[in-house]
Protein backbone atom coordinates (compact mmCIF):
# COMPACT_ATOMS: atom_id res chain seq x y z
CA UNK A 1 0.00 0.00 0.00
CA UNK A 2 1.29 3.50 -0.78
CA UNK A 3 2.55 5.87 1.91
CA UNK A 4 1.40 9.49 1.80
CA UNK A 5 3.34 12.05 3.81
CA UNK A 6 1.90 15.43 2.77
CA UNK A 7 -1.14 16.89 0.99
CA UNK A 8 1.15 17.81 -1.92
CA UNK A 9 2.36 14.20 -2.16
CA UNK A 10 -1.27 13.03 -1.93
CA UNK A 11 -2.26 15.33 -4.82
CA UNK A 12 0.55 13.87 -6.91
CA UNK A 13 -0.55 10.33 -5.99
CA UNK A 14 -4.12 11.27 -6.92
CA UNK A 15 -2.98 12.35 -10.39
CA UNK A 16 -1.10 9.07 -10.84
CA UNK A 17 -4.09 7.04 -9.64
CA UNK A 18 -6.37 8.94 -12.04
CA UNK A 19 -4.09 7.80 -14.88
CA UNK A 20 -4.33 4.20 -13.63
CA UNK A 21 -8.13 4.43 -13.49
CA UNK A 22 -8.18 5.85 -17.04
CA UNK A 23 -5.93 3.03 -18.28
CA UNK A 24 -8.21 0.48 -16.62
CA UNK A 25 -11.31 2.09 -18.17
CA UNK A 26 -9.77 1.99 -21.64
CA UNK A 27 -8.43 -1.56 -21.37
CA UNK A 28 -11.27 -3.41 -19.58
CA UNK A 29 -12.93 -6.17 -21.52
CA UNK A 30 -16.54 -5.24 -20.64
CA UNK A 31 -17.97 -1.78 -19.95
CA UNK A 32 -19.54 -2.96 -16.68
CA UNK A 33 -16.48 -4.71 -15.20
CA UNK A 34 -15.95 -4.01 -11.51
CA UNK A 35 -13.16 -1.69 -10.50
CA UNK A 36 -10.19 -3.79 -9.34
CA UNK A 37 -9.64 -3.94 -5.57
CA UNK A 38 -6.07 -2.53 -5.76
CA UNK A 39 -7.44 0.66 -7.38
CA UNK A 40 -10.11 0.96 -4.69
CA UNK A 41 -7.45 0.39 -2.00
CA UNK A 42 -5.35 3.27 -3.33
CA UNK A 43 -8.38 5.56 -3.57
CA UNK A 44 -9.32 4.82 0.06
CA UNK A 45 -5.76 5.53 1.25
CA UNK A 46 -5.90 8.95 -0.45
CA UNK A 47 -9.06 9.83 1.49
CA UNK A 48 -6.96 9.80 4.67
CA UNK A 49 -5.18 12.94 3.40
CA UNK A 50 -7.58 14.43 0.83
CA UNK A 51 -11.34 14.83 1.08
CA UNK A 52 -13.36 11.87 -0.24
CA UNK A 53 -15.31 14.22 -2.53
CA UNK A 54 -12.09 15.52 -4.11
CA UNK A 55 -10.77 11.98 -4.61
CA UNK A 56 -14.08 10.78 -6.11
CA UNK A 57 -14.35 13.76 -8.47
CA UNK A 58 -10.76 13.49 -9.68
CA UNK A 59 -11.06 9.72 -10.26
CA UNK A 60 -14.50 10.11 -11.89
CA UNK A 61 -16.22 7.95 -9.27
CA UNK A 62 -19.52 8.37 -7.47
CA UNK A 63 -18.85 9.72 -3.99
CA UNK A 64 -21.33 7.21 -2.56
CA UNK A 65 -19.37 4.31 -4.11
CA UNK A 66 -16.12 5.61 -2.65
CA UNK A 67 -17.76 6.06 0.77
CA UNK A 68 -18.93 2.41 0.64
CA UNK A 69 -15.37 1.32 -0.12
CA UNK A 70 -14.03 3.41 2.78
CA UNK A 71 -16.57 1.81 5.12
CA UNK A 72 -15.79 -1.66 3.77
CA UNK A 73 -12.04 -1.24 4.35
CA UNK A 74 -12.12 0.59 7.67
CA UNK A 75 -15.14 -1.00 9.29
CA UNK A 76 -16.68 2.38 10.03
CA UNK A 77 -17.87 5.42 8.12
CA UNK A 78 -15.26 8.13 7.68
CA UNK A 79 -16.72 11.57 8.36
CA UNK A 80 -16.67 13.90 5.39
CA UNK A 81 -14.85 17.13 6.28
CA UNK A 82 -17.05 20.20 6.00
CA UNK A 83 -15.51 22.94 3.87
CA UNK A 84 -14.75 26.04 5.85
CA UNK A 85 -14.74 29.61 4.64
CA UNK A 86 -12.63 30.68 7.58
CA UNK A 87 -9.60 29.05 9.18
CA UNK A 88 -8.72 30.13 12.69
CA UNK A 89 -5.00 30.45 13.27
CA UNK A 90 -4.07 29.86 16.91
CA UNK A 91 -2.26 32.67 18.70
CA UNK A 92 1.48 31.96 18.84
CA UNK A 93 2.86 31.03 22.23
CA UNK A 94 5.32 33.23 24.11
CA UNK A 95 8.28 31.39 22.64
CA UNK A 96 11.18 33.34 21.10
CA UNK A 97 10.60 34.57 17.55
CA UNK A 98 12.32 32.74 14.72
CA UNK A 99 14.31 35.07 12.49
CA UNK A 100 13.32 35.25 8.85
CA UNK A 101 9.63 34.47 9.08
CA UNK A 102 7.57 33.13 6.22
CA UNK A 103 5.50 34.39 3.32
CA UNK A 104 3.08 32.20 1.37
CA UNK A 105 0.77 33.04 -1.53
CA UNK A 106 -1.72 30.46 -2.88
CA UNK A 107 -4.22 30.51 -5.72
CA UNK A 108 -7.14 28.12 -6.27
CA UNK A 109 -8.51 27.30 -9.73
CA UNK A 110 -11.75 29.12 -8.80
CA UNK A 111 -9.76 32.37 -8.44
CA UNK A 112 -9.60 32.54 -4.65
CA UNK A 113 -6.27 33.80 -3.34
CA UNK A 114 -4.61 33.45 0.05
CA UNK A 115 -1.55 35.46 1.03
CA UNK A 116 0.08 35.10 4.43
CA UNK A 117 3.10 36.77 5.94
CA UNK A 118 4.29 36.07 9.44
CA UNK A 119 7.50 36.63 11.35
CA UNK A 120 6.70 33.33 13.14
CA UNK A 121 7.66 30.41 10.88
CA UNK A 122 6.15 27.87 13.30
CA UNK A 123 2.51 28.40 12.22
CA UNK A 124 0.63 25.20 11.24
CA UNK A 125 0.91 25.97 7.51
CA UNK A 126 -0.02 22.48 6.32
CA UNK A 127 -3.39 22.76 8.09
CA UNK A 128 -4.06 26.26 6.79
CA UNK A 129 -3.07 25.40 3.22
CA UNK A 130 -5.09 22.17 3.21
CA UNK A 131 -8.21 23.97 4.49
CA UNK A 132 -7.83 26.73 1.90
CA UNK A 133 -7.34 24.35 -1.03
CA UNK A 134 -10.24 22.11 0.01
CA UNK A 135 -12.74 24.96 0.63
CA UNK A 136 -15.22 25.67 -2.13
Amino acid sequence: MMKIDTPLHAAHQLDQLAAQFEHWRQSRSHPHDRIPEPLWDQAVVLTQTLSPSRVAKHLRLRASDLTKQITKRQGQAMPMPAPSGFVEVPKPSAQPQVLGGIEVELYRPDGARLRMHSPDASLPLATIIHSFLEAR
